[in-house]
């Protein structure tokens, strides 16, 4: 495994189905799941939503407008990097031992128009809408944890 510069910076579950984002200090991850306490998703290969901090700034900085993160409905924020893209097709480990096949780029829906005008568009661009993928071993996450990542399989 290749150590990477990516730590975790933030977590959050949903609350409901469209409902409010409660962030996290720690949580547990459940194989062919996701995150314990999240609303449950339509299939295992979105178990888990990845978003970038440094792609989050921008564009909170290109809307004019202060949002959390978690207003792009990603379960952890991610530090470290420029684009999450080269993830895609790569297994990561986050912490001692939850392990996530990254599968595709999370695209952006009408809902994030919803939350605010203009923000599906920003998140269109460069990948800014994150990843997802699929948990293949639970455990415990906190912030601050060092995200591992290796090739395929």
């Amino acid at each position: 495994m290749i150590l990477s510069k990516l730590r975790v910076a933030g977590i959050a579950v949903r609350t409901a189905r469209r409902g409010a984002m409660k962030e996290m200090e720690e949580a547990e991850v459940r194989a062919d799941f996701g995150l314990v306490d999240d609303v449950p998703r339509k299939s295992v290969d979105r178990g888990m939503t990845f978003l970038l901090r440094e792609q989050w700034d921008e564009v909170v900085s290109e809307l004019g407008d202060e949002m959390p993160w978690h207003t792009r409905r990603a379960n952890v924020l991610l530090e470290g990097a420029e684009t999450l893209l080269p993830l895609v097709g790569k297994r990561i480990r986050v912490g001692e031992r939850v392990e996530v096949a990254i599968l595709d780029e999370t695209r952006p829906c009408e809902l994030m128009e919803y939350l605010k005008p203009g923000l599906e568009e920003v998140l269109r661009k460069n990948g800014r809408g994150g990843v997802l993928g699929r948990v293949l071993v639970g455990g415990v996450i906190r912030i601050g944890d060092v995200v591992y990542v290796s090739d395929g399989e």
